[in-house]
């Protein structure tokens, strides 16, 4: 039975056709071959395609339209093929906060998103949901999601109630259990070996993309967008994964554009425009004594335009593990806050920070060639804990003058350890 257009499925197999000698007899009937796989792509001819149109989806974006798409899913989910494909249509799509579950029968899926999701704009009609988040996908190996559609998670009633509870009710000591009841506009959890490509997200109640324990994630040509005040809409987290390239995107929120959590390894950051929010961020880590470990982190090849800190680690007081293996590479900045800082004493918003002796460890972090503007006089502020103090921090061809205000920039450093060779400003207090 047709049931829609899967192009992508049919064309990946063309260049090992191509490179594959062929017994027959004639050019013609390579040519048929050819013709035969273009009109399998442009006709479709297999029932490994579901449209969720054919489900019942209306896509007038008033209508529900979550259990069409459920529905879909289950016939992709379970279909008893080497791959099957779920294509939404060039319209607007209505969905409740829905999960896609695993695991699948076939190992690749691909999920098609030509058109626009959006997301109920009441939080009343999140009330009753099993999902804690908008559009959640667990459990699903080989999970593809491409297109060029927008996925709209209409989280500005949500913002509001954090700004009236952190600002009116003058309560910035919830660390965030505030923001552990809004959903994430679009999560993963135990997906391996991920791919997520073209696709727009915008506008999450909380954070707009998550990772967590996914093993294997390709990112790439992603636009992540919320407006600059909206309350902690970090554009990706990535927490308890390995593995991970995200790639050739913009974002730009509210908070964090990256945010790199504990339990991450092997994350390769590289081409990301950063603009506005608040830099690309390891941690934070130790929050409330926690043992939290985060390595093998590089982030290259990046930009941040406005934002409010450049490349940052943040530890709290009393945690425990480490931050280590940590590379900066070709970082560009224009007229941002903060470009260099490792904050061992990160306590945002509460005025009871008590210092404790304990500590995540920060060693092997390296700077070099970062250069660009800074809105702040400390351009390099590395803040380190006495009982752990940062080891073994490289700067190398840092160039990081004023964005035109009448001061120079300056570094700063406490119990840093390391080495520094070419760097505006100098950094005479890096101990050896």
């Amino acid at each position: 039975m047709h049931r829609g257009v899967a192009i992508l499925p049919v064309f990946s197999s063309i260049p090992y056709l191509l490179h594959t000698p062929l017994h027959y007899d004639s050019f013609y009937d390579f040519s048929f071959l050819i013709f035969l796989l273009l009109s399998m792509a442009l006709c479709g001819s297999s029932d490994n395609v579901f449209n969720v149109m054919e489900f019942g989806a209306v896509g007038d974006g008033v209508t529900d339209d979550s259990q069409a798409f459920l529905k879909a899913w289950n016939a992709v989910c379970t279909a008893s093929t080497t791959s099957a494909t779920l294509t939404i249509q060039t319209k607007t799509f209505l969905l409740r906060p829905t999960i896609f579950t695993g695991p699948c029968k076939p190992p690749q899926i691909y999920f098609q998103v030509l058109g626009d999701l959006t997301a109920p704009k009441t939080k009343s009609a999140w009330y009753g949901s099993k999902a804690t988040d908008w559009l959640q996908f667990e459990y699903i190996n080989g999970l593809i999601i491409n297109g060029n559609g927008t996925l709209d998670g209409q989280g500005s009633v949500w913002w509001s109630l954090q700004y009236y509870i952190k600002v009116v009710l003058n309560n910035s000591d919830t660390n965030g259990e505030m923001d552990e009841l809004k959903p994430i506009a679009l999560s993963f959890c135990f997906c391996n070996n991920l791919q997520i490509s073209g696709i727009n997200v915008i506008n999450s109640p909380s954070k707009q993309v998550k990772l967590f324990k996914c093993i294997g994630a390709t990112l790439r040509n992603l636009q992540i967008r919320a407006p600059q005040d909206s309350p902690n809409t970090d554009g990706l987290v990535i927490a308890s994964s390995s593995q991970v390239q995200v790639l050739d995107s913009y974002i730009g929120t509210g908070d964090d554009c990256i945010a790199i959590l504990t339990g991450s390894a092997n994350i390769n950051i590289t081409r990301i425009a950063c603009s506005p929010g608040h830099g690309i961020s390891t941690g934070s880590l130790g929050y409330q004594g926690n043992y939290d470990t985060v390595e093998e982190i590089h982030v290259q090849d990046c930009s941040f335009t406005g934002t409010q800190n450049g490349i940052r680690i943040k530890t709290w007081q009393g945690g425990s593990g480490y931050a280590r293996k940590i590379t900066f590479q070709r970082i560009t900045l224009n007229a941002v806050g903060n470009p260099i800082i490792i904050d061992q004493y990160y306590c945002p918003g509460q005025t009871k920070c008590q210092n404790k002796t304990s500590a995540v460890e920060v060693s092997d972090v390296s700077y070099d060639e970062v250069h660009g503007t800074s809105t702040t006089k400390t351009a390099i502020n590395l803040s380190c804990s006495q009982s752990v103090p940062c080891t073994n921090i490289q700067l190398n061809h840092i160039n990081i003058t004023t964005a035109g205000q009448a001061f120079e920039t300056t570094s700063y450093c406490l119990n840093a350890h390391g080495t520094a060779g070419i760097c505006v400003p100098n950094v005479p207090c890096l101990q050896k």
